[in-house]
């Protein structure tokens, strides 16, 4: 008989904690079965070598060994071990109540997807958390979750959390290392599961070891991922950003008198500034460009953004060549006539920087529009054939 929860623990040479550990978790399966609910214990080795896998058999759970190194890894190969329709998930070092996990599996019973631990709005006991963790680390990379996809979680990365089964299967992850934290919520908010979270208790961990935790290589991979999977932030903005600043600086050129400087206090634009705008609106378009690319995949993964739903709607191929063609018409037109200029001068000096300019990013646009069209085609016909 299939049991209704399963408490999956990731472990790595925890002989000193994970009998301490294991015993929190009988407890807490031991107050889920008043409340009707089975449940087992399953133990993920990620290559022990203290006999952490035989305490673990010997108190009666489910060992399984998950040859890929990697805290992520193990707990997704665990997961995958695991029977039961509700799953929680904590650490074999003893810093964690399991019993405190019986009030999210509830909340899982209520409706939601997602119930993770807080141990800001909890408590969190002297010498359990390295004062950068605390103060820095968390807080920030929590901030900038909450900032970028609203999760409305105030611990991202608490290792003490519930979830369904088909929450599970729906978020589809894969990260290796302990950025696997940040990923749950990450995707959990951009699926828009039903989420949630209850005050818990962090204490000292029981073993002697120094922790797997790498303050600045693990923050620094949940921020790559955190960035990875918000293509508006990575991309559009600062997209939008340098197309902006460039245009503002055509404006106040072309509102100044041809090889006249714009003057502001100590600032001094001339014609030859537009080569600079040019260039940085030609960076913009590009990163536009990428951004669509990234959306688009992450759309393919499910995690869906409402413009880019208008987006695979509304997008046809015609539509990018029939723009193409436009830009790279007017950059032509706009090349043509100083050309024709320069021959009538007897190609003899010949100012027209600023036409120069706005006829050449009319053509590199263009021909970057005509490419990334087809581009775009061949990503949508995958995507439009996927079953959502």
């Amino acid at each position: 008989m299939r049991p209704d929860v399963s408490i999956v623990m990731p472990c790595l040479n925890e002989a000193e904690s994970i009998s301490f550990a294991i015993l929190s978790a009988k407890q807490a399966l031991a107050g889920l079965k008043k409340r009707n609910l089975t449940g087992e214990i399953v133990v993920v080795d990620n290559g022990s070598t203290d006999g952490s896998q035989d305490i673990a058999r010997q108190a009666g759970c489910r060992a399984v060994h998950c040859p890929s190194r990697g805290y992520g890894n193990a707990l997704i190969y665990g997961i995958n071990h695991a029977r039961g329709r509700y799953i929680v998930m904590g650490d074999a070092d003893a810093s964690y109540d399991f019993t405190q996990s019986v009030s999210m599996v509830e909340k899982l019973q209520e409706g939601y997807d997602l119930c993770m631990g807080s141990r800001y709005k909890g408590t969190i006991l002297p010498g359990a958390m390295p004062w950068k963790n605390r103060f820095i680390g968390n807080p920030l990379l929590t901030k900038i979750v909450n900032l970028l996809f609203r999760s409305g979680m105030s611990d991202v990365y608490c290792g003490l959390r519930a979830f369904t089964r088909e929450a599970y299967d729906r978020m589809k992850l894969n990260s290796s290392g302990m950025e696997f934290a940040s990923e749950m919520v990450v995707k959990a908010s951009l699926l828009q599961l039903k989420r949630t979270e209850v005050p818990i208790t962090l204490s000292p961990d029981r073993r002697s070891h120094r922790s797997y935790l790498k303050p600045w290589r693990d923050g620094w991979c949940g921020l790559k991922l955190i960035l990875r999977h918000s293509p508006l932030w990575l991309f559009f903005i600062p997209a939008l950003a340098m197309m902006s600043f460039s245009l503002l600086i055509f404006l106040v050129l072309l509102l100044t008198p041809a090889q006249h400087m714009f003057t502001l206090g100590a600032l001094r634009l001339g014609d030859h500034w537009m080569i600079l705008a040019g260039g940085i609106f030609i960076i913009g378009y590009q990163v536009f460009v990428l951004g669509i690319i990234s959306a688009l995949y992450h759309h393919s993964q499910q995690n869906h953004y409402s413009l880019m739903d208008k987006f695979v709607k509304y997008f046809t191929l015609e539509n990018a060549l029939l723009l193409s063609a436009l830009l790279i018409a007017c950059g032509i037109l706009v090349l043509g006539y100083v050309g024709t200029k320069w021959i009538i001068a007897a190609f003899g000096p010949l100012f027209e920087y600023r036409m120069v300019v706005i006829g050449t990013i009319f053509l590199v646009v263009g021909v970057q529009t005509f490419f990334a069209g087809f581009l775009f085609s061949v990503l949508l016909d995958d995507l439009r054939n996927q079953p959502f």
